[in-house]
């Protein structure tokens, strides 16, 4: 439920539009520690150095991985339609003929 506050906007809305801040800043921490983690190397016994590639390689994709949802819910998509419409939008502006589907 939302509840109407005294603005005349929702608490819902007024959360959601700060909220991927928080995914930026994420995908900011963990690109960071994975940058050192990579710098800095592997020390230590030699059998465990695949668990520390695979950690430094996660840490990564993680940042890829919270990068994009940043970007999706800073540009408002929320629902895979909006995608699709922003696609369709897309190809209609470069004067690409809909696409064909098979049903």
């Amino acid at each position: 439920m939302e509840e109407e506050n005294e603005g005349g906007g929702s608490q819902r809305s007024q959360t959601h539009i700060h909220n991927h801040y928080l995914w930026a800043l994420a995908s900011a921490a963990q690109f960071g520690w994975a940058i050192s983690a990579y710098r800095r190397g592997y020390a230590g016994d030699h059998r465990l150095m695949p668990f520390k590639a695979f950690g430094v390689a996660s840490l990564f994709i993680g940042a890829s991985a919270s990068g994009a949802v940043a970007s999706l819910q800073a540009s408002g998509i929320q629902k895979v339609e909006d995608l699709v419409e922003l696609g369709a939008s897309i190809r209609n502006g470069l004067g690409i003929p809909k696409r064909a589907r098979d049903e």
